[in-house]
């Protein structure tokens, strides 16, 4: 399924950006390949790496995964503000990037993500093993082709399906050790992915103003406020079994499963609080910031609580 078709003026609209007013400097170029979300996606590449080797570190494998993922995923994060740069234009938060604003030109974009994703991927084939570099290619594939370009602006399944691209990170990390794609990498993506439509969702409410002013078709514009929040909800159920799963396969300890049991209830309750909220914006916006420090407190966890390999 391809965009909707847009007429002559929006098409020009979309290709021209404005007259810059300075020329780009190394900040706005390692702006546009989102910084702030790589770390995010390589604390759960870490965490995978670290769970599979059981504390006996390649440090050479660990060092060449995380340099391989951040510039696979800085090079997707181009694309994604190249797709989305008529959208960028319409949205508060948006309108200063680099492209919209013309300081980074388009062909200049495309010519560094595209080195990003070349170089992130010899990276992993040639200096971790193939099947991460495979891993790369398809969470590359999913978050700029399926989510940015088809889904996006088109279906409220964005974010479902999006979250495979968001997923992948941990399983590059876990497979760099075994080159194997098991149930322990299985269930790290299940990790990522059932955290993710809760996460986006809290902020998609919180912005839906944005969002449907730019033309995006995400849950909250489309179905509204309250069937986001329902559809939250199973999402937040399923990372329960996930994360007794991984202790009970012996992937984790007992301080992970009691630790990220009790993150998971407290970011849950913070989720049903939105059904009595007299403000969604004020929720939203602090269910949105738990969602993240949920994430990085239950992949420490995982870090430091991974059994040893037996002596």
């Amino acid at each position: 399924m391809d965009q909707p078709i847009m007429n002559e003026a929006s098409a020009t609209r979309a290709d021209e950006t404005a007259t810059p007013t300075t020329r780009a400097s190394w900040r706005d170029y390692y702006n546009l390949a989102k910084p702030r979300m790589i770390m995010t996606n390589l604390i759960t590449a870490f965490g995978g790496f670290w769970v599979a080797s059981r504390w006996s570190i390649d440090w050479f494998d660990l060092a060449f995964m995380l340099i391989g993922s951040a510039l696979i995923m800085g090079s997707g994060c181009v694309f994604n503000n190249v797709l989305d740069r008529e959208h960028d234009q319409k949205m508060e938060r948006t309108k200063k990037r680099a492209i919209p604003t013309g300081k980074i030109s388009l062909n200049g974009a495309i010519v560094y993500g595209t080195a990003l994703g070349i170089a992130g991927l010899a990276a992993l084939y040639f200096l971790v093993n193939p099947l991460t570099a495979l891993l790369g290619i398809v969470g590359h594939i999913a978050y700029v082709i399926i989510y940015t370009y088809w889904l996006k602006p088109t279906s409220t399944w964005s974010t479902s399906v999006g979250g495979i691209s968001g997923a992948v990170p941990p399983v590059i990390g876990y497979c760099a050790v075994t080159n194997a794609v098991d149930l322990g990498a299985i269930l790290l993506f299940g990790l990522m992915f059932f955290w993710q439509p809760p996460h986006f969702w809290a902020l998609g409410i919180r912005k839906r103003d944005e969002y449907q002013k730019a033309g995006y078709k995400v849950l909250p514009v489309v179905k509204g406020v309250l069937r986001t929040k329902w559809q939250m909800v199973p999402y937040l159920i399923a990372l329960y079994p996930t994360t007794v799963l991984l202790y009970t396969l012996n992937y984790v300890g007992i301080v992970f499963l009691i630790g990220g049991l009790a993150l998971l209830t407290i970011w849950t309750w913070q989720c049903l609080k939105g059904f009595a909220a007299k403000d969604d914006n004020k929720w939203s916006m602090g269910a949105f910031k738990y969602s993240l420090y949920y994430l990085v407190f239950v992949f420490l966890l995982m870090v430091a609580d991974t059994p040893h390999l037996p002596a």
